[in-house]
Order: structure tokens, then C-alpha cells, then sequence
């Protein structure tokens, strides 16, 4: 039997054939020109900017039928997006396997897959089709949290093994922050057997090629930052912290650190969990009455200067120049669409100095030239 230091070695040596070939990928058809290509000077980043998160595809909040799930993946596609995110969390595996099945048969060099570590799932029959967390379709499967860097080989290969692929391009540490609430305040203490074992073995791997970078995968700003205190990531994945209507904490402490270590943000959940879409949730709870009146100004003024609120959120999203890529989620291909259509629209500059003669955003804050 193959053990996991086998496996992860054998993965090593197809990661640095890949590494050497990664000039010849083709560009993606993607919505939004891609970055200028990475050379040895810069951090990995996304070649595309507009992705998908696979919260949806693991049926998040309402169950994901599988043939509604590959509709949601083939339309991402169509529309040129080439970049997918997803976690061993995300339905306990399940959204993984949706994206094995997916992406079966396709050129590895055609995409560019992050997924995550930090929960390493064992199987148990109790758990099958039962609700955990948001998840409402999963399988027998619990997860245990791991941050050694035992757990990181472990997550690693089962989410190759999940997926059917022989690398992954981004590994982002998980949920390691106060507002999971299997943590708390203790998030801390996994903090500090992260630090000297996801942090230094993911390290190992991207220096190995395994992997072309790194970071935290947290929904708050104090793991990130602290991330960079003691280790050195690439990337940091930064989901419901800069959007249009709450983005004053991550402009002014996390993107000033990110920018000074030349490394970037993936924003994800641009949307606020759907409300800049006009959900009736904000970042995964009930709306605060000051973000609905906030949003209701916002889509007035959007209307006003002939654009709408979607289009307005995923462009400011994308302005700043340390965010690498955003990744809504999309619960239907329809949904798909109406992100890219919103990617590939203008935002007129006089909604821009509206808001920022209104105080509704900062005025510090990029918005698209």
C-alpha cells in the first residue's frame, strides 16, 4: 500500500514536471483579461480574475441536486471562468467529488484548482444525509480538525483522491479563526500548532512545487494578519471582508500588509453571501438593519447611473490592486450568468464619486478607472 509521504513524493516529482510547463498554458476565454503572466520575481497568482467558489456545488444553506451542480460548473465554464475553489468541508467532501466528476477528462493545464486543510474527514455512517453545519447533502463522512503537518499530507492526498488529480495549484488553511464555533477564542491554540505544522509544511510543498502557493482561508482579519507575523504566505483568501458595503477593516489593516509582503487576496463571498444579490442573508445570517438601509441607498444610486448592484459589488471587488481574484458562488447556472454578464458590463465614474460624495464607500477605496 502507498503511504502518504509516498504518495505526496510521487505527487512532488509530476509538480515540479508541471511547474516548467506552466509558460505554455493557453490563457483562458475568461470575462476579465488575466493577470500579466507570474514570473520568478512575483508571487503565484491566479492567471484569471474571476472565479467560482464551490459552496453551492456542496450544498450550502439548501440541498444541490448533482445534475443542478454540474449545470452550475459547465456554465462557469462556458463563460470562460477557469479558476475553482473549493474545501473538504464543502458538503464534507461532497463538493470536492462534484469537481473530480466535472473536471474528469480535462487538460490539467487548462484550470486552476485551490482547495483547503485544516478538517481531514473520516468516514462514519451516522452522519450520512443527516445536516451539518449548512451542509444538507452529506455524505457519511465527520471531519476532524488537523493543523500538523501529518494532517496536511493527509487532507491533501484525500482531496486528490477525491477530485481524481495528480496536483493542486493553491492549499488554503481553513476556518483557523474566532468565528468558527467549534473554536472561539480558543482558535489560538490551532493557530499555534498550525504555525509550526500546516504553515511549515505547506512551505515545504510550495518551495517543492508541489503546490504553487499558500495561505489562510478565514471569514475574519486577525488570523491573516497574524499569519503573516509568523510565516510566509502567498495568498490569503478573504471571504465577506471586502465587499462594497464592508471593506474599511480589510483596506486599512490586512491589504496594507498583503501589499507590503508582494503578496495578494482571493476575495470571496464579494456578494455578502448573496445580499449584494438581493438575498435575504448577510455573510451567512440574518441582515442587520443599518446593511439593509445601506444596500437600499447603494441600489438607488446604481439605478440612478444606469447599472445595478451585482455589476457595482463585483467591480469593487476586483479594483483594488492587491485582490488577485474574486470567487462568488453561484447557486444555478443562471446565477453564472448574471456574474459574468456583471464582469464583462461598465460601471459609469460618476456612480463612483457619488458614493464616495455619500460616505458609502471610503475614500481611500480603489473603484475600476
Amino acid at each position: 500500500m502507498t503511504d502518504r509521504r509516498t504518495f505526496l513524493t510521487a505527487a512532488t516529482g509530476a509538480a515540479m514536471l508541471a511547474v516548467g510547463a506552466r509558460g505554455a498554458m493557453a490563457a483562458p476565454n475568461t470575462p476579465v483579461a488575466a493577470l500579466p503572466v507570474n514570473d520568478k520575481s512575483s508571487r503565484y497568482r491566479p492567471a484569471g480574475r474571476f472565479g467560482i467558489g464551490g459552496t453551492q456545488v456542496g450544498s450550502n444553506h439548501v440541498p444541490t441536486p448533482a445534475d443542478q451542480a454540474a449545470g452550475i460548473m459547465q456554465a462557469a465554464w462556458d463563460e470562460g471562468v477557469r479558476y475553482f475553489d473549493t474545501s473538504p468541508w464543502y458538503g464534507l467532501g461532497l463538493s470536492e467529488r462534484r469537481f473530480g466528476t466535472f473536471f474528469d477528462g480535462k487538460p490539467r493545464d487548462a484550470f486552476i484548482i485551490s482547495t483547503k486543510i485544516g478538517r481531514v474527514l473520516v468516514p462514519d455512517a451516522k452522519v450520512g444525509g443527516t445536516k451539518v453545519g449548512n451542509w444538507m447533502l452529506t455524505p457519511p463522512m465527520r471531519h476532524e480538525y488537523d493543523y500538523s503537518a501529518d494532517g496536511v499530507k493527509r487532507s491533501v492526498e484525500q482531496s486528490l483522491q477525491r477530485m481524481g488529480m495528480d496536483r493542486l495549484d493553491i492549499v488554503f488553511v481553513h476556518d483557523l479563526s474566532p468565528d468558527n464555533k467549534d473554536m472561539g477564542e480558543k482558535w489560538t491554540e490551532h493557530f499555534e500548532k498550525a504555525k509550526t505544522g500546516a504553515f511549515v509544511e505547506l512551505t515545504k510543498m510550495r518551495d517543492a512545487g508541489v503546490i504553487k502557493a499558500w495561505g489562510l482561508g478565514v471569514n475574519t482579519l486577525p488570523p491573516a494578519l497574524k499569519a503573516f507575523e509568523v510565516a510566509d504566505p502567498d495568498i490569503i483568501l478573504s471571504a465577506t471582508q471586502y465587499s462594497l458595503v464592508k471593506h474599511a477593516d480589510a483596506l486599512n489593516q490586512l491589504m496594507p500588509v498583503v501589499a507590503k509582503r508582494n503578496a495578494s487576496i482571493v476575495v470571496g463571498a464579494p456578494l455578502n453571501d448573496g445580499f449584494l444579490a438581493g438575498g435575504e442573508r448577510f455573510n451567512y445570517a440574518a441582515i442587520p438593519p443599518e446593511m439593509r438601509a445601506k444596500r437600499a441607498r447603494v441600489a438607488a444610486l446604481a439605478q440612478e447611473h444606469g447599472t445595478n448592484l451585482r455589476t457595482a459589488a463585483l467591480h469593487f471587488a476586483m479594483a483594488n490592486p492587491t485582490v488577485s481574484a474574486i470567487i462568488p458562488g453561484a447557486r444555478s447556472a443562471t446565477q453564472v450568468a448574471q456574474n459574468a454578464a456583471s464582469i464583462r458590463a461598465k460601471v459609469p465614474a460618476e456612480f463612483w464619486a457619488a458614493l464616495k460624495r455619500e460616505k458609502l464607500i471610503e475614500d481611500k477605496a480603489p473603484v475600476p478607472s
